[in-house]
């Protein structure tokens, strides 16, 4: 194997998913910008997810309908200056 390949500075972060408000704790490298309290009163960095195990038609069974447009409108919103630059 390679060395050094693998990220450092694991910490404690929170994932919630926005649909339904599930919570869990685990290690991970990304970046945020949110916080959370947690359950322990302690404060850790927060990455909101759309969608996780527990809201996922395929795990929970129930077809459940995603908001197509807005994903739609995130995406030119993110990258308007790009499109901005290729019509000028």
């Amino acid at each position: 194997m390679k060395a050094d390949i693998h990220p450092k500075g694991y910490r404690l972060v929170v994932f919630k998913d926005m649909s339904n408000g599930y919570a869990f704790l685990t290690k991970s490298t990304v970046d945020t910008k949110d916080n959370i309290e947690w359950e322990d009163g302690n404060t850790y960095p927060l990455v909101k997810l759309e969608i996780s195990n527990t809201s996922h038609p395929f795990y929970t069974g129930k077809v459940k309908l995603v908001d197509t447009a807005g994903r739609v409108d995130k995406f030119k919103t993110r990258y308007k200056q790009h499109f901005d630059k290729k019509t000028n």
